[in-house]
Order: structure tokens, then sequence, then C-alpha cells
């Protein structure tokens, strides 16, 4: 009896770790393979509980998530001749489980080492303005040099592929940094000089408005003349207006009445301004006005001669001072005489030095 009692526990013993070895369980994550006497069945096992025989099957479990993996840094030479260092960042994932397991021994060590040398080919390939601005093309380009050696043969999909930095240079970076700063400095020089042409169309404007009424550049001059005076820190000396003795000559009745002041403010000539800055149509009361209208100056009233000017004449009593004139120096005119002309000699001497004696 105690006999029989040990044979069904062995034989119970035994089937519980045949059913140990029969039954096993796929993660949702993951996807068995069962080899059988060493050779790979074809069916492949879901996820769940899955029965294999206990003798002779093997199942071996491929995880199917993606795979995050950092490429090390790379050092290469771009097409421009520009030493760079170069890191990035693999995202994969096993889309046939038989050819990871079958055809590959370790598909993750194959797949870093695959996209090492894809990433200094890709170095090699590019410019360093493309690596810096273009990262979108160049991640594309290769993420296709990666997957196309991986999906067919090893089973392996490579989802994306980042690049993460690019280390330069110091004696590179200097050099950018001076040339972002030189295209600064034209953006602001542009920028000030448009300010300066758009300034000087305005001014030209004011200047027009002020042209056709005196009284406004008067009025300017005050409200100068009222600026500088808030410093109190310097000496002020101003002159008398013109526009103030042209004032007691309309009293007097001197000068005839000026023209009528025109109600023209000038905004016809600042609209024309504005919109030959922003090169815009003029609008139509801007274009009817001519050229030789808006920019004469209208004639400025003569300013008749003081009357005390006109007053002054010279005193009768005190005579003027004769000055005597210099005498003038006798013309002197120089011997012409020819010599030895009319009984003179060669020699220059007279005709009664040389004469002899006559009836000698």
């Amino acid at each position: 009896m105690e006999i029989l009692l040990g044979f069904v526990a062995f034989v119970a013993a035994g089937g519980l770790i045949l059913l140990g070895r029969s039954v096993k369980q796929v993660q949702q994550y993951e996807e068995g393979i069962v080899f059988r006497f060493g050779r790979v069945l074809p069916r492949t096992r879901a996820p769940g509980l899955t029965i294999i025989r206990p003798v002779g099957d093997r199942i071996q479990k491929v995880n199917k998530q993606i795979v995050a993996m950092a490429v090390p840094a790379q050092e290469g030479i771009t097409m421009d001749n520009v030493s760079v260092r170069v890191d990035a960042v693999v995202y994969f994932r096993v889309v046939d489980p038989v050819k990871a397991t079958v055809n590959v021994q370790n598909y993750i060590f194959a797949v870093s080492q695959q996209a090492q040398t894809s990433l200094r080919s890709i170095i090699g390939q590019t410019e360093l303005q493309q690596l810096l601005a273009e990262r979108d093309a160049v991640n594309r380009q290769l993420r296709r040099i990666i997957d196309e050696p991986t999906e067919g043969p090893w089973g392996v999909k490579v989802e994306r592929v980042e690049i993460k930095d690019v280390s330069l240079p110091e004696g590179m970076k200097r050099s950018m940094a001076r040339q972002a700063e030189a295209e600064r400095e034209r953006r602001a020089r542009i920028i000030v000089a448009d300010a300066e042409y758009q300034a000087s169309k305005r001014l030209a404007a004011a200047a027009n408005v002020m042209a056709r009424d005196p009284a406004a550049l008067q009025l300017r001059l005050l409200q100068t003349v009222v600026e500088v005076a808030s410093e109190k820190n310097s000496t002020l000396v101003m002159p008398v207006p013109v526009e103030l003795l042209r004032f007691f000559d309309r009293g007097s009745g001197l000068v005839a009445p000026s023209r009528e002041i025109s109600e023209d403010t000038g905004d016809a000539e600042v609209a024309a301004a504005e919109a030959a800055i922003e090169n815009k149509p003029a609008p139509p009361e801007a274009a009817a006005i001519g050229q030789d209208e808006t920019l004469a100056i209208p004639p400025v009233a003569h300013i008749p001669e003081s009357p005390v000017a006109q007053a002054e004449v010279p005193d009768a009593g005190i005579p003027e001072a004769v000055v005597p004139e210099p005498p003038k120096p006798e013309a002197r005119v120089p011997d012409t005489r020819v010599p030895g002309a009319r009984g003179e000699d060669p020699a220059g001497n007279g005709a009664g030095d040389q004469a002899e004696p006559s009836g000698s």
C-alpha cells in the first residue's frame, strides 16, 4: 500500500513538473517564438497563456516595444571642411520577431553600430549650415540610411532619428558670432537710414507748410526759445524779429497790407509725402498739387528804410578836408639815336668833337 501511495505521489509530482514546463505566459508587449528540437515553428505565440511540449520545445519571448537608444557622439568633417562632433538618438522596434531572433545575434547592438556608421557618413555628406538649420531633412536622410539594412534582413523598424547636439570648435563659434554681429549691425544701419529718409520727407512737408505762412516760422522760433529757456543754465540773446517791424509798418501805412493767409495747412503735402514713403499712390487732393506749388516759397514784402536813416544828412558846418594830390613825375624819353648817323662816329661821340678845323 505504501508503495502504491509513493508511486501515485511520484506521478503527481511529475505531472506538476510537466505542466509547469508546458504552460507559458506571454506578456501583452511580447511575442513568443517556439523552437522545437532547435527549429523555429512558423507560427508565433500571441500574448496570454500558451502550451508547448514539455520535452523538445523551448519558447523565446521578443519585446516589441519601441526602444530609445542614444548614439554616442561621432566626430567628422563636413563638406565645407569644418570639424564637428554630433550625437543622436534612435527610436526603433521589432516588427518581425523571427528575423530579429534568427538572423541577428543581438539586434540592439547591431542597430547601435549601424547608427554610428550612418551618422559619420551623414556628417561627411552635408554642410555645416544644413546640420544647424535643416535638422529635419538631415534626420529623414539618416533614418532612411539606418532603416534600409535593418528592416528587411533583421526585422527591425527604425521609427525616428533625431540629432541631439552639434558641437563646433571654439574658433568657428567666434567666427559665427562675428558674422551674426555684422549682420545685426547692417540691419541697424539700414533701419537708421530708412528713418532718416522718412524724417527728411516729413521735414520737407513741414517746411512747405511754414513757407506758406511766415508767422508759423515765428511761432516755431518762440517755441524753441521756450525750450532753451527751460534749462536755466544758459544766456539767451534774442534778436528783434522782422515780423515786429512789419507790424509797425502796417500800422503807419507805409507798406501795403499783405496778401490773405491761405487756409491750406499743408495736409495735402503731408499726405503726398507719406504716400511716397510707403510707396502708395498719392491721394486725389495731393495729386492735384503741382511740384512748383508745393515747393515754391511765397515772396517776402519789401522792408522800407527806417525814417531815422532817411533823416540822416551830412553837417554843412564842418568842411571837408582837402587832400593835395602828389606831383606827377615827368616822363623821360630814352635816347634812340643810332651811332654814326649825321656825322657821328660809330663810337657814339658827337660830330663837333670829331670835326677837323677847316683850312688847315
